[in-house]
């Protein structure tokens, strides 16, 4: 017999009408609640351009939503939730080409393709797709209901996804099992093998009669049909709508530098708001973010405020700013979310970098801090304060003489006037003393290599990165003018730091306030990977565990040169439990190097144990509050004897 099937078979095409009305209708519904939420949502906030590029972003919409490269990302459940995704899109193809046969094709042309070996294939595809359908939704039903993974919060919205996802699946098979008992199993039960799942069913119901059979295969189909157009309305009034809202998120990415922040226009004489009071002082961008979370608490699980005994949640952030906007509430955006929360973040991307909705929570923490600091002048701490003011009178938050900025330099050739490259030290650098012998460290190699390397000395001031990071964009801004004027009155055409904050913020941030583009900008990993073949190594220097800055890994995505500097100078690297994309920061960053860890666990002392756990000699980094939050953890943690701190061009000086 010919492998195919009757499409519409017990049922009749005098169902086709009532099929397509309802159908209609409840895409018309779905599609007016979704546009009605996310249309709420981008209308009010800030202005924002996220439509550039308007090619690469469907790009890579289509990329990281078929391929789920997001949902991917370090989780089981992110697995079963691909894997339930391919499968229903691959049952959404099966039916699409059901449809295109029985009410294109056939009756238009007369042309059936799906018989013979393709329909075996057809049907077998479908069929394992099913399965893989129910078997990762069970998955998903078992973890958030019986497993109940801390801080995993659940609704009558996700029991509701549940239900329908799981009736449509096994009503659908009901329904393949029910004709096939009827046609198949006795007249062509070679053709029945190729759906093994439909099968099972139809053996189960092959004693129920001619009637009975074509009688529930009816009301099966009906019921199936009935729970699709259900599915579909829910999508427009659920968090099923991320179905839709997240694929939109991935359009709407943020196309610049990575973490780079808004430059806020302080002379706006119009201006009667700097940063964020209310949920519509945000950009829109913020507030739609609210709509494609899904609260799966990735964010919340990576988060090192989070996982230290902090206040922060940057999915409650997100949801408490989304259920502020829908409620209208008047209360300031800080106490909604808590301003403990607010000042926990550290700024280390660690949210975005696994959020599978590609929401954007570390912007939308500096403008609420923004508020906090330009119009309520509140800071966490008043050592933050005194930090500002140490700031805008010395130029650096540790309070020092200017005149002395460029004094841990004494002694050593530094170029005067023509320079192959200037060294921006910053203000650790400059100042604290166990970072004064990285800059030294640094200038020696640079001179071992016969590069000239100028300095700012006193003109330099801090690059302005903790003041802006703790919400004070006045201050960054003042800090950001007097140094482009050293800069250019300089001549230097390369500027490289040993600080990853220095190198982002001179790199990505100070463009907007006027740095010439054709002054390059590069951290010293960066640079000194290219003189790979200088460095002498040994047969095995020993192991070390590096750590990688949030700000040179995350948001620079340097990872293979430090590691190819370490393997230059004869070290073995042995990696810590959280390393690369998923490095745990130092605790440092976001510019909590100023503020006390007053609450939770310190987090310096968290990833000290981990540096501590991999067994290797020494814990590697290469950055200056890194470097400063690593001693300090190891002190606290009682390590001090088992493993020592360094930053990397110290490693590399004693291999040149």
């Amino acid at each position: 017999m010919e492998a195919t099937r009757e499409i519409y078979w017990n049922v009749g095409h005098g169902a086709l009408i009532p099929m397509y009305l309802l159908a209609i209708l409840a895409v018309g519904v779905m599609a007016y609640g979704v546009y009605t939420f996310s249309s709420a949502l981008a209308s009010v906030g800030k202005p924002e351009t996220r439509t550039d590029n308007l090619i690469r972003r469907l790009a890579l919409m289509a990329r990281d939503a078929l391929l789920q490269l997001k949902a991917l990302k370090g989780s089981g459940a992110g697995l079963a939730h691909a894997i339930f995704f391919w499968s229903f899109l691959l049952l959404t193809a099966g039916t699409t080409l059901v449809f295109i046969q029985a009410d294109f094709t056939d009756p238009l042309l007369g042309h059936r393709f799906l018989t013979g070996d393709f329909y075996r294939l057809f049907s077998l595809a479908l069929d394992l797709a099913g399965l893989a359908a129910i078997l990762a939704i069970g998955g998903l039903f078992i973890r958030r209901y019986f497993l109940r993974p801390q801080g995993l919060e659940s609704s009558w919205e996700d029991a509701l996804a549940y239900t329908l996802l799981f009736l449509a699946l096994v009503t659908g098979f009901m329904v393949e099992g029910l004709r096939m008992a009827a046609t198949e199993l006795d007249a062509n039960m070679a053709l029945a093998y190729w759906s093994p799942v439909g099968l099972i069913f139809a053996k189960g119901f092959h004693g129920m009669g001619s009637t009975g059979l074509l009688t529930w295969h009816k009301l099966a189909w009906w019921s199936h049909f009935l729970i699709c157009l259900g599915f579909f309305v829910a999508i427009g009034y659920t968090k099923l709508r991320h179905i839709f809202l997240i694929p939109a998120n991935y359009a709407l990415a943020d196309m610049g530098p990575v973490g780079k922040l808004i430059t806020l226009d302080l002379e706006d004489e119009n201006a009667q708001q700097f940063g964020a009071a209310a949920p519509t002082d945000l950009l829109w961008k913020d507030l739609f973010d609210t709509g494609a979370c899904v609260k799966c608490k990735r964010c919340q699980d990576a988060c090192p405020a989070q996982i230290t005994g902090k206040p922060l949640s940057p999915m409650k952030l997100v949801t408490d700013i989304g259920a502020a906007l829908a409620s209208g509430v008047k209360t300031p955006l800080f106490e909604v979310v808590g301003e403990d929360a607010v000042w926990a973040c550290v700024t280390c991307r660690a949210c975005q970098q696994v959020c599978p909705a590609g929401v954007e929570h570390v912007r939308k923490i500096i403008d609420i801090r923004r508020n906090l600091a330009l119009m309520e002048g509140r800071f966490p701490g008043d050592e933050v304060s005194r930090a500002m003011d140490a700031i805008e009178v010395n130029g650096n938050p540790l309070g020092y003489a200017p005149a002395a900025r460029g004094d841990w330099a004494d002694g050593l050739e530094i170029a005067q006037g023509d320079m192959d490259v200037l060294y921006f030290a910053g203000c650790y650098a400059s100042y604290d003393r166990r970072n004064m012998k990285v800059a030294r460290a640094f200038v020696s190699v640079l001179d071992k290599l016969g590069i000239k390397a100028g300095i700012l000395g006193k003109r330099e001031k801090c690059c302005g990165e903790p003041a802006r990071k703790m919400g004070n964009e006045y201050l960054y801004q003042s800090m950001v003018a007097e140094n482009i004027e050293a800069i250019h009155a300089s001549g230097a055409g390369k500027i490289v730091t040993t600080c990853p904050h220095c190198f982002h913020t001179l790199e990505k941030e100070y463009r907007d306030l006027g740095l010439d583009a054709a002054v390059e900008v590069e951290h010293y990993t960066t640079f000194l990977a290219e003189c790979l073949d200088k460095f002498k190594a040994v047969a095995d220097s020993g192991a070390v565990t590096y750590h990688d800055s949030c700000y040179m890994g995350r948001y620079s995505g340097v990872f293979d040169q430090p590691r190819a500097l370490l393997s230059a100078a004869g070290a073995r690297v042995m990696e810590m439990e959280r390393s690369r994309e998923s490095s745990f920061c130092c605790g440092g960053g976001g510019g909590r190097i100023l503020a006390e860890e007053s609450l939770g666990r310190r987090i310096n002392a968290e990833r000290a144990s981990m540096a501590g756990a991999t067994g290797a000699r020494a814990v590697v980094s290469n950055c200056p509050f890194c470097l400063t939050m690593l001693e300090d953890g190891v002190k606290t943690s009682g390590l001090e004897d088992k493993i020592r701190t360094l930053d990397l061009i110290e490693l590399l000086a004693e291999r040149l």
